[in-house]
């Protein structure tokens, strides 16, 4: 069915939803997990085109995506890592394309209406963007 999940990471305590949930259908199906974060502060958005080195923000999200990889190895899943810079939806569909996922599998913060307006929804973003399925689960906090 899956052979390769992606699963976006904000570095957040949602990111324990998703990866709770997605362990056993990982399992059952076979599939790898390509986790990815995209750092989206003001100096990781420009890092490429300023040539800056890597943020607090760029270490500190590396150091979360290769720990959370590690454990998910551990455990006997086949996984890697993406660090991204930009646009979320953006940099999240480059790498569900680039790896050829065919599930994208992501926790939601369940903001409604105003909140969304206001932050944004990176989840709604890529579900009109994308032919891959996306599997959502509201992170119950």
């Amino acid at each position: 069915m899956y052979k390769k999940i992606l699963v976006p990471l904000d570095n957040s305590p949602t990111d324990q939803t998703i990866l709770k949930h997605i362990r056993p259908l990982a399992r059952l199906t076979g599939a790898s997990l390509v986790l990815a974060h995209v750092a989206d502060g003001y100096a990781a958005r420009y890092q490429k085109d300023l040539n800056l080195e890597d943020s607090e923000e760029i270490k500190e999200d590396r150091k979360y995506l290769e720990q959370c990889r590690e454990s998910l190895v551990k455990e006997g899943f086949l996984a890697a890592a993406f660090l991204a810079t930009g646009e979320p939806a953006q940099e999240i569909l480059s790498i569900a394309e680039k790896e050829n996922c065919d599930l994208i599998a992501m926790s939601t913060h369940g903001h409604r209406f105003l909140k969304d307006i206001l932050f944004g929804s990176v989840a709604e973003s890529l579900r009109h963007r994308t032919n891959i399925p996306i599997l959502m689960i509201r992170a119950g906090y």
